[in-house]
């Protein structure tokens, strides 16, 4: 997984009033979870603050990434958790980070990628990926960037699930029986089929 660094202030003043006004200095708060907590034992968020434009490249972009957070000089290594947009104008308006560790596994959703030509595709039919990330749990220095996959075993009218499918080093946490992708049958592949029975 590549690494992004994101240099943050802390917030003293948390509140509506208080980020409303961040925002418009173009500021996002943010909240960092990891080990600390309270003294009801519930998790203990540092709150911070980050430039928009600082957050751009994390947010906007199908990559997963491992986060080298500097807050006011002090380093943490975060993954990005939560993510708040505004309804009606799509503005970054908050955001969750969690603490990783080298030991602690954690769940993250990793992209994948479909590789190979398809013996259904060859056949007429058409590739689909049904999803476009899967779950797995595993120290944040072993989850990969993607999830390769290869596709070409597959058949029309085929599917994989991911519960057919292993990672080294990688839990599958996505339920077995969602469908990764498949092989759809097209009109040409139909008629193909239909001339090869006659």
């Amino acid at each position: 997984m590549k690494s992004i660094e994101i240099k943050g202030t802390a917030r003293t003043e948390t509140g509506k009033k208080a980020t409303k006004q961040l925002r418009k200095e173009g500021v996002v708060p943010c909240n960092l979870y990891g080990e600390a907590r309270d003294e009801n034992g519930l998790p203990q968020a540092l709150s911070f603050c980050v430039p928009a434009n600082g957050l751009r490249k994390l947010v906007y972009t199908p990559e997963i990434y491992s986060v080298d957070l500097d807050i006011d000089g002090k380093k943490y290594i975060a993954v990005m958790r939560e993510l708040q947009f505004h309804p009606v104008s799509d503005q970054l308006l908050h955001v969750d980070f969690y603490e990783v560790n080298e030991k602690k596994p954690i769940v993250m959703e990793v992209p994948i990628k479909l590789n190979g030509l398809a013996e259904g595709v060859r056949a007429g039919g058409k590739l689909a990926a049904n999803v476009r990330k899967l779950k797995v749990r595993a120290p944040y220095t072993q989850i990969p960037e993607r999830l390769d996959i290869d596709v070409t075993n597959l058949g029309l009218g085929k599917t994989i699930k991911a519960g057919e499918l292993q990672f080294e080093g990688l839990e599958l946490v996505t339920p077995a029986s969602v469908v990764v992708c498949q092989v759809k049958m097209t009109r040409s592949a139909m008629s193909a089929a239909a001339k090869a029975q006659d």
